[in-house]
């Protein structure tokens, strides 16, 4: 009979990449009110956190989850664009607006996307520089 392989665990060094953005989204949403930090860098990291926060659990290459991650990230702006949190019933409720968000962008999505093309290079490095040693 074949093992099937565990593809859950857990990985310290993605839970401290995800774990460190987190800190400096938090820091960026309290005090930095700007009009390029917070909402495009904010975004770029977005995607970034949710790829190697994921990562820290799931045992997945590197393309799947980039691509899995960037729909995500299309598909939480895609309700935006609906105001799904208004639709649902939950306009006034300050987490559901936080969490989903309620204001669509398309600059968002290309924020998006270099996040993830940023995760993308940084995983091919790390890929090549494990084969060269």
């Amino acid at each position: 009979m074949e093992k099937k392989e565990n593809r859950f665990r857990f990985e310290k060094k993605s839970f401290f990449i995800a774990l460190a953005i987190f800190v400096i989204e938090v820091l960026i949403a309290l005090y930095i009110s700007d009009k390029f930090v917070r909402p495009y860098v904010g975004d770029v990291l977005v995607v970034i956190l949710i790829y190697y926060f994921v990562k820290a659990f799931v045992k997945i290459s590197t393309w799947p989850l980039a691509i899995g991650t960037l729909l995500f990230s299309y598909l939480i702006e895609t309700l935006q664009y609906f105001q799904f949190v208004k639709l649902i019933g939950l306009g006034d409720h300050k987490l559901a607006n936080i969490v989903i968000g309620n204001y669509f962008a398309w600059e968002d999505l290309l924020a998006y996307t270099i996040g993830i093309i940023i995760v993308v290079i940084i995983e091919r490095r790390n890929i090549l520089s494990d084969q060269l040693t």
